[in-house]
């Protein structure tokens, strides 16, 4: 495809501020406010992992309402979604916000700046809500939209034998409507999901965070050095000794978590204020 026919499909809302030099690179995508600030922390960290570059975004006006915006600790969030190239390692980076409407259309959008680039595959990754403790081992889950990339996931320690079925009355899942869209393209996909502990959904999981990073490691072969990140995971479980060491209600809650037995609504709801608060306390 020439350029002036790329650039004529490719048009606004699309907004181009470079030309990315990839050749059939894979393409990864996160979202922002998932759990555990899950897909914005892996995008980040590969960001400054593997030097990348920005070179697209979305406009945003067509996709969220334009009554207001989020602010977070005193902070104004505005919705972007930008595209990242990461030549030397050949890979195509995106963190996007959740689409408010229009979903088709933006998930397209996403599709086209994939074709753009002649990106080869897509991973989709996010960070799923578990009523599993903070000390359990991280799991990879991945869904496909093509048996071949299922075939192709048997060499990596992934779970794929997922069953799930959109209830009545309900949208499905955003990474699910993109993974459709990407099949009716003929663009193969995955979903790649960490279960991360409900109290830690407001806060970074960075055992999360790593989990799927080590697959990018291994898959693209891209020799990155987690020692930063593994400073960080041991200050963080650090923390959460102290807490626990500190308030016997939340160690008791946890205790029961590790034991695999339910917390109340209200017990839940007790041990995810408090967490959220005494990380950030420790951590600042």
């Amino acid at each position: 495809m020439n350029s002036s026919k790329r650039k004529e499909k490719t048009e606004a809302p699309l907004n181009f501020s470079g030309q990315p030099e990839l050749e059939s690179p894979s393409f990864i995508i996160g979202w922002h406010l998932d759990a555990g600030r899950f897909g914005e922390g892996v995008i980040d960290y590969l960001n400054r992992k593997l030097g990348g570059q920005s070179f697209c975004e979305i406009e945003p006006a067509d996709f969220y309402p334009l009554r207001g915006v989020a602010i977070e600790d005193g902070i104004v969030h505005f919705p972007e979604s930008i595209f990242y190239a990461c030549p030397e390692k050949n890979l195509l980076l995106s963190i996007c916000t959740p689409p408010a409407y229009e979903w088709y259309q933006f998930l397209n959008l996403i599709l086209d700046v994939h074709e753009y680039c002649h990106a080869k595959e897509l991973f989709i990754i996010n960070g799923i809500v578990s009523l599993s403790a903070h000390t359990s081992p991280r799991q990879l889950w991945g869904t496909v939209n093509s048996a071949e990339f299922k075939t192709a996931l048997s060499l990596y320690n992934v779970v794929r034998e997922l069953d799930y079925i959109t209830p009545p009355g309900q949208r499905p899942t955003l990474n699910s409507f993109l993974l459709w869209a990407a099949k009716r393209r003929n663009i193969p996909g995955i979903s790649l999901m960490v279960p991360i502990p409900f109290y830690m959904v407001a806060v970074d999981d960075l055992k999360a965070r790593r989990k799927v990073l080590e697959f990018f490691n291994q898959t693209f072969d891209l020799e990155m050095d987690f020692s930063d990140l593994d400073e960080e995971i041991r200050r963080q479980n650090q923390i959460m000794y102290e807490i626990r060491d500190s308030f016997p209600d939340i160690d008791q809650s946890i205790m029961r978590l590790e034991s695999n037995l339910r917390l109340s609504e209200e017990e839940s709801q007790r041990l995810v204020k408090e967490i959220d608060r005494l990380l950030k306390e420790r951590r600042d």
